[in-house]
């Protein structure tokens, strides 16, 4: 396997197999790299997930930081909502966050920040990888920088939620909501509980403990939260909560154990935000007709980004969105910040059940109800070939803004080739489960 093949760069930072793909020496010139763009002296906040490569990788990157005359900040084990509102709220000038997300555990990756706590765009990513195909460059004679620990994060970003106008502390508390959650010991496991207390809310903690990383696959999908479905029904919670290991993603448990399907996490907090504010929606093309449905709800546009947290916001800025997000859990509320955030999306839900006084089994029966299935494909084949197939075979409206999107009256079919995983992904959605099975049955045979 050569180089390329264990290492991706793309929209979601550099990501690669920890040893022969993701390593001390990439580190150092990807941090190098970044830091050739920061003005001397300048801070760069760090932080990272629970993986056991993380250490290591994190200490090459102060290094590199400091070498380029940067004042690293390091915070620790931190999610990445809150690297990217400490990045805001101490003025770096940019950050670094140590997570392959939803990956395994044998996976680390490097995101990059700028000034405004948000992930780079596309153009300055592909500069960035640019720069750094060479040895990591450093100026004779140049200042070192300091390294500096900050523990501050989670306290300031429970505090940003806390302070929403749109979160009611005292009427989320009269509630006495019981809730479960499962962080999959990773960098969710200590802010996702203290949050929840400071909303009143008692809590069963099922994995929050940094030591041991991943007790399960570490995606927050329904196949592998069988354990939390089954502590929320034997706790008799209200509901339960799970999140991957950088917490940027987020997926909703009801009160009998039943694990909801992660793109109704985005139309809970999007339900709940555009009956307050009018202003359009953004998802991206993976995420599920749902969100059109509450578009026509509230008489807002819905618009459709490629995928990629990047992407979602550039659309969001674009115009002006309400609530944005993607399918996979993630929510993003520009009057906290511009990213996915599992701990703001975990407040919105337990708001708008407050509010309203329904079960969340109450609240998801409102919405039209999809079936969905997501498949992923390893393929080194020519995917120009595959959407051509795909147009041939599926009779509809398409999308080609990323991959290849085809809209049909029983549902729809997104295939594309994925940022964070060396596979093309099949998502394929119903209003009838045999539709959903069947869409994506007839995709997946066109890259065997």
């Amino acid at each position: 396997m050569s180089r390329s093949e264990y290492l991706m760069a793309g929209v979601s930072g550099i990501r690669g197999i920890v040893g022969p793909g993701m390593n001390p020496e990439i580190a150092v010139r990807y941090a190098a790299a970044f830091a050739s763009d920061v003005r001397g002296g300048s801070s760069v906040v760090v932080g990272r997930d629970t993986r056991p490569s993380g250490p290591a990788l994190a200490s090459a990157v102060f290094s590199a930081l400091q070498f380029r005359n940067c004042e690293a900040v390091d915070l620790g084990i931190a999610s990445t909502p809150t690297v990217e509102i400490m990045v805001e709220e101490l003025g770096a000038a940019g950050g670094i966050i140590i997570t392959a997300s939803h990956n395994g555990i044998e996976w680390n990756a490097l995101k990059f920040l700028d000034a405004r706590g948000e992930f780079l765009s596309a153009a300055d990513m592909d500069d960035l990888t640019e720069r750094a195909r060479g040895e990591a460059v450093f100026p004779r004679g140049l200042p070192v920088g300091v390294l500096t620990t900050n523990d501050t994060g989670d306290a300031v970003h429970v505090r940003r939620i806390l302070e929403l106008e749109r979160i009611d502390r005292e009427l989320i508390a009269s509630r006495r909501f019981r809730a479960v959650v499962d962080c999959v010991n990773g960098a969710g496991s200590r802010i996702m509980p203290a949050l929840l207390r400071g909303l009143g809310v008692s809590v069963v903690e099922l994995f929050t403990d940094v030591r041991a990383p991943f007790p399960h696959e570490p995606e927050p999908r329904p196949a592998n939260l069988g354990e939390l479905s089954r502590t929320v029904a034997r706790e008799k919670a209200d509901i339960g909560f799970a999140c991957d290991p950088d917490a940027d993603r987020l997926v909703l448990v009801d009160g009998s154990g039943i694990v909801l399907s992660e793109e109704l996490t985005l139309a809970v907090a999007a339900d709940f935000i555009l009956s307050k504010e009018k202003g359009p929606l953004v998802a991206n093309l993976s995420s599920s007709r749902v969100v059109d449905d509450l578009g026509a709800k509230h008489g807002v546009p819905v618009r459709r980004s490629k995928v990629g947290e990047a992407n979602v916001v550039e659309l969001m800025k674009e115009t002006r969105a309400a609530i944005g997000g993607e399918g996979n859990g993630g929510v993003i509320y520009p009057r906290l910040h511009y990213g996915r955030d599992a701990m703001l999306g975990a407040a919105l839900a337990l708001q708008a059940l407050a509010e309203e006084g329904v079960s969340l089994a109450e609240k998801v029966a409102s919405f039209p109800r999809y079936f969905i299935v997501k498949e992923k494909f390893a393929f080194n084949g020519d995917f120009g070939r595959v959407e051509e197939a795909a147009q041939k075979r599926f009779a509809g409206d398409v999308c080609a803004a990323d991959g290849m999107r085809i809209d049909m009256p029983e549902g729809w079919v997104h295939l594309r080739r994925s940022n964070t995983e060396p596979v093309v992904r099949v998502i394929a959605e119903a209003r009838s489960v045999e539709d959903a099975e069947r869409i994506a049955k007839e995709a997946g045979s066109l890259l065997l």
